[in-house]
């Protein structure tokens, strides 16, 4: 049975967690092109066209703040790894069950605390 406390099993969600945060990285600058103004040239573009432009960059803005979000719990994890005290609920500080880790490694809290 896999425990929090070894140390193959904290390496592969370390692993893990910088393959995901590089990849969020990567996501949010690719996108920044998509977040740019709008243009309101009348000319070229059609009213119905802008609206759709200008709902997509809403889309876009949104999509970036949530992986924002993700990237700041990511590199929490990470601290909390190299701080000795990743996997371990930060309200009661009892061990946080592999599995629940296995679904998200970014929970800070077991399943009794997170209720």
């Amino acid at each position: 049975m896999k425990t929090i406390e070894d140390r193959d099993v904290i390496e592969a969600f370390e692993t893990r967690l910088r393959e995901e945060l590089d990849q969020t990285a990567r996501l949010i600058e690719e996108s920044r092109a998509y977040r740019a103004p709008v243009e309101l040239d009348q000319q070229g573009v059609g009213r119905l066209s802008r609206m759709s432009a200008m709902q997509s960059q809403a889309m876009v803005q949104d999509i970036t703040r949530r992986r924002r979000e993700r990237k700041v719990a990511i590199e929490r994890a990470l601290s909390r790894i190299r701080d000795g005290e990743f996997g371990y609920c930060a309200e009661c500080g009892e061990a946080i069950a592999v599995r629940r880790l296995e679904i998200d490694p970014t929970f800070e809290a077991c399943v009794h605390c997170a209720a």
